[in-house]
């Protein structure tokens, strides 16, 4: 069995806004969502960053209570966002609940905050009591807590993959959507990341020298991907969500088809857990390619990883410049929100997505002067009105974790 899948939902929470408006509008008006780093009286004081990729307007969540009590911030976000594309695509309840539909989905360790919360009650030099750590703080902080409460929100009850492998969390569960969806075990799967804001993911990074630290006080200005004077990563938040329906199915039922995701990859370099390596990243592009069965002068646009690391972007840039040349446009997304971390692979589906349907590609932002050991691939300085038929949308992960999507436009 071999069968198409298409997109009929998607949802997002962003730095840069809630919703297709929003982040339309932000890409088309170069807006940033990075923000000053909040003071959280703990780590911040020893954190050399400054700054983060923030959500910082209201939003309003409609949970009932029963549902609410096994939830940390991670799990308000990754339900919001399944709510919102299981309302788009139309999907009825009795669908929903049947078996026929799954759930991937995943966050790079459930809810830190909750986590922190608990620590402290084993560390607390007052000696406060266990009782103080709730009956469901394991449900809210454990790793696969955004997968199972959208299960139980919803009713699902097909099957369940929760990855956890950091930067290509959200890029492998639409990954492992697709497959099983592809190969039939399963009509339709709701999949995409989570990650809520929290310090600790910035002191790791910090501490390996990784995070952006010269634009502290210009928040705006940075990550700065492909750019020569880039200076590390910014640590963001949010959510998506896309439902992956088999073709027939959703076009029987009419329902909205946004896209379509016709090839996945993905592979690991085996050996350094850290730097990315160029064969392995060139390796997974091209079984992406292959597994979509179409030539890399196919492909009109590449949402690169592009973290605007010093050696992750130049390893990057030098592995598509080998496959693609100067072919398709590439644009950094993260240049708009920082790293949304388990969430970035299913935000930068959604946002190719978006560009697609309105003939538009956005470019990276902040890059000014492009380092020209990055300098081998067509890079995205300015809006630009073009259509995207074809495109790739590559993440990688500490670990060695490799991922590349093939996505087609609606219609094709």
């Amino acid at each position: 069995m071999n069968r198409r899948v298409v997109i009929t939902g998607c949802a997002a929470i962003t730095p840069i806004g809630h919703g297709k408006a929003d982040i339309v509008r932000a890409m088309q008006n170069g807006v940033s969502g990075v923000k000053p780093l909040r003071s959280d009286g703990l780590l911040t004081d020893y954190i050399h960053s400054g700054v983060y990729g923030t959500v910082d307007y209201p939003i309003e969540y409609e949970f009932k209570r029963s549902h609410r009590k096994t939830m940390g911030p991670v799990s308000y976000y990754a339900c919001q966002v399944a709510k919102e594309a299981l309302a788009e695509s139309g999907l009825d309840t009795a669908f929903i609940t049947s078996g026929r539909m799954g759930v991937a989905f995943g966050s790079i360790h459930g809810s830190p905050s909750v986590q922190r919360q608990i620590y402290q009650v084993f560390f607390d030099a007052t000696g406060a009591r266990l009782t103080s750590v709730g009956a469901v703080d394991y449900l809210k902080s454990m790793v696969h807590t955004t997968a199972v409460n959208i299960t139980r929100m919803f009713g699902i009850t097909g099957r369940v993959i929760s990855s956890s492998t950091a930067c290509t969390t959200s890029s492998q569960s639409i990954g492992f959507g697709y497959e099983a969806v592809k190969f039939g075990l399963q009509d339709a799967m709701l999949c995409g990341g989570a990650d809520e804001y929290d310090t600790t993911t910035v002191a790791v990074f910090d501490n390996l020298l990784a995070c952006s630290t010269d634009y502290n006080d210009r928040p705006h200005l940075t990550p700065r991907p492909f750019d020569q004077h880039r200076d590390g990563l910014v640590v963001g938040e949010g959510a998506g969500a896309v439902i992956l329906e088999e073709y027939e199915s959703a076009k029987r039922r009419g329902a909205p088809i946004l896209g379509e995701v016709i090839g996945f990859s993905c592979n690991n370099n085996g050996g350094d857990l850290i730097l990315p390596n160029k064969d392995g990243i060139m390796q997974t592009i091209r079984l992406g390619l292959d597994n979509a069965q179409v030539p890399p002068e196919a492909i009109d646009f590449i949402s690169a990883h592009a973290t605007a690391t010093k050696m992750g972007d130049v390893i990057e840039a030098m592995a598509m410049a080998e496959i693609y040349g100067k072919g398709p446009r590439v644009t950094g997304l993260k240049s708009y929100m920082g790293h949304t971390m388990a969430a970035c692979g299913v935000i930068e589906t959604i946002q190719t997505l978006y560009m697609m349907q309105e003939g538009f590609i956005a470019p990276t932002l902040n890059l000014e002067t492009v380092d020209e050991r990055c300098n081998g691939v067509r890079h995205v300085q300015q809006l630009l009105e073009a259509p995207i038929r074809l495109a790739a949308v590559q993440n990688f992960a500490f670990g060695g974790v490799n991922t590349c999507l093939i996505l087609k436009r609606a219609g094709e």
